[in-house]
């Protein structure tokens, strides 16, 4: 099994209710390949092949059910988790999902992610690197985590393409080019230094991007958090390595040698951002760690080895 863990599907008709309920960027995802249609899944498999890749696992973020209104976020997880497991359970020689859950509304969340496993037989959770506002590290979450963390599951982590909350970003075209790696480094540095990696260890936590700018920060936050954030209960290192990264790099190879170094091969698994890297993006997505000269067990791993692992198949 070769797994691309970074993968969408993006249908007009749950893009039109996450619109209809508030979000604002759904028409970025419209027009890409991404649907259900028999052409566009024709197309999807014959770039698959030609990449060699076997499955993608599908996740909805950053168009997630996350609203206000807690009618609104229930209504749109529950579509868009039906929507994901048919499409698995239709061709499941080529898909896997996580779920979508209906947060900041935890109880419904709990329930919904319940459904979503013993029910729907997702693969896991996927959520963004913040909602409405609040860090994943916010205790809201915690019940959330207990609950991923009692079942050994998996917990996906996309950005939210908010610009870091930052108009430094958002509003001078940097959103996806440098803030979605940017939401990543935060949203993980959170974590950390909330120590939930560690006080959560059953819970596996996959983020994007190779850990955006993490490996080459790694060293100055082992250094520096002792006297700015005394509390985190183990080095950044160490946590760090508690984490799996996917491989979205946009084939450079020394952010690929980076990440390896830094979280080590085994916490590295084959990701491809589909439909946003398509055609000969998608073959590079995968080909590059094949041109990376790591060393040829490391990058079977990458490849073959650690996702099947990480995804418990």
């Amino acid at each position: 099994m070769r797994i691309d863990v970074h993968a969408h599907v993006w249908t007009d008709d749950y893009l039109d209710l996450a619109r209809d309920y508030g979000k604002s960027d759904t028409d970025t995802q419209r027009g890409l390949g991404a649907g259900l249609s028999p052409a566009d899944i024709e197309a999807r498999f014959a770039l698959m092949d030609s990449a060699g890749v076997t499955h993608q696992v599908l996740s909805a973020a950053p168009q997630s059910p996350h609203f206000t209104d807690a009618d609104h976020a229930l209504h749109a997880a529950r579509f868009v988790n039906d929507q994901y497991a048919e499409t698995a359970r239709r061709w499941p020689e080529r898909f896997l999902a996580f779920a979508s859950l209906p947060l900041p509304h935890i109880d419904l969340a709990l329930k919904e992610l319940t459904r979503a496993l013993d029910e729907l037989g997702m693969a896991g959770a996927c959520v963004t690197t913040s909602v409405l506002g609040r860090t994943l590290a916010d205790p809201t979450f915690t019940p959330l985590y207990e609950e991923l963390d009692r079942r050994g599951t998996l917990l996906y982590i996309h950005p939210a393409g908010l610009g870091a909350g930052t108009p430094l970003i958002s509003e001078h075209h940097l959103t996806w080019s440098i803030g979605a790696p940017i939401e990543d480094t935060i949203a993980i540095m959170q974590l950390i230094l909330a120590g939930i990696p560690s006080r959560y260890p059953r819970m596996r936590i996959l983020a994007s991007h190779l850990g955006g700018a993490l490996p080459m920060l790694l060293q100055r936050a082992d250094n520096q958090v002792p006297w700015e954030a005394p509390d985190t209960p183990e080095k950044p290192s160490t946590a760090a390595r508690r984490l799996w990264y996917d491989t979205v790099g946009h084939g450079h190879v020394p952010a690929l040698r980076a990440a390896a170094a830094t979280f080590g091969a085994d916490r590295l698994v084959l990701g491809t951002d589909f439909p946003y890297e398509a055609g000969d993006l998608y073959r590079t997505a995968v080909s590059y760690i094949e041109h990376a000269d790591l060393p040829s067990g490391q990058t079977r791993q990458i490849l073959d080895t650690n996702a099947p692992t990480l995804l418990n198949l």
